[in-house]
């Protein structure tokens, strides 16, 4: 994968590696002080789609960024649920890194 060169941008291929399954790179763009040891993705639902809410910073110069989003996903039975997240980054040479975020109602 394309290293991501902005927050935004790092926000979208994670969606895209949880939608996909890849542990790998979710693991690689998590910051090492919040990194878990291990991904285990089985119980993962179906990621349908990606809304950008806001960013704050996460440019291609800045060294912090902040992202909202809105991931929907299918729920069993039927139907659809939203992950709301604002999500912070770092850059740290010269690579994005997500550290944590926060669940919203």
């Amino acid at each position: 994968m394309i290293e991501p060169v902005t927050a935004e941008a790092l926000m979208r291929s994670r969606f895209a590696a949880f939608r996909d399954g890849d542990a790998a790179w979710l693991l690689r763009t998590w910051h090492p002080t919040t990194r878990p040891a291990a991904l285990d993705l089985a119980g993962n639902p179906v990621w349908r789609g990606l809304q950008i809410v806001e960013t704050a910073g996460g440019a291609e110069g800045d060294d912090t960024g902040v992202v909202e989003f809105r991931a929907t996903y299918l729920i069993d039975g039927g139907g659809v649920g939203v992950l709301h997240e604002r999500s912070r980054f770092v850059r740290e040479d010269g690579r994005w890194f997500y550290v944590d975020g926060d669940v919203r109602d």
